[in-house]
């Protein structure tokens, strides 16, 4: 298993920034990928970027171009900037951890983008 804090949510107006970020218990070198997703109210959670060590990074279409991943392996950390918020962007954004094959998250940090 492994712990994951997030941090760094906030209310912003539309088209401001916001970086995210989820720091991790253990060393990167025992996890396979980190990912952060999301959940609006209502709505089912879903994946907005994820960074799977030594191979691919994705984002969710809705992202593309606006949020970037990436990591401090030196701070265990996994970071999520967002630029260009829009109000859609708002939800409770959580860390995810694959440790071969098992999941483990964060408690969420909340994102409001409104004017």
């Amino acid at each position: 298993q492994v712990q994951l804090v997030e941090s760094g949510g906030g209310l912003v107006q539309p088209g401001e920034s916001l970086r995210l970020s989820c720091a991790a218990s253990r060393s990167f070198s025992s996890i396979s990928a980190m990912a952060w997703y999301r959940q609006a109210p209502g709505k089912q959670r879903e994946l907005v970027a994820s960074f799977r060590f030594g191979a691919t990074i994705d984002y969710a279409d809705s992202v593309k171009g606006r949020f970037t991943i990436s990591t401090d392996n030196g701070k265990n950390t996994v970071y999520l900037q967002m630029n260009s918020l829009k109000p859609e962007d708002t939800a409770v954004y959580y860390c995810n951890a694959d440790l071969m094959g098992r999941a483990s998250w964060g408690q969420g940090t909340q994102v409001t983008v409104s004017s």
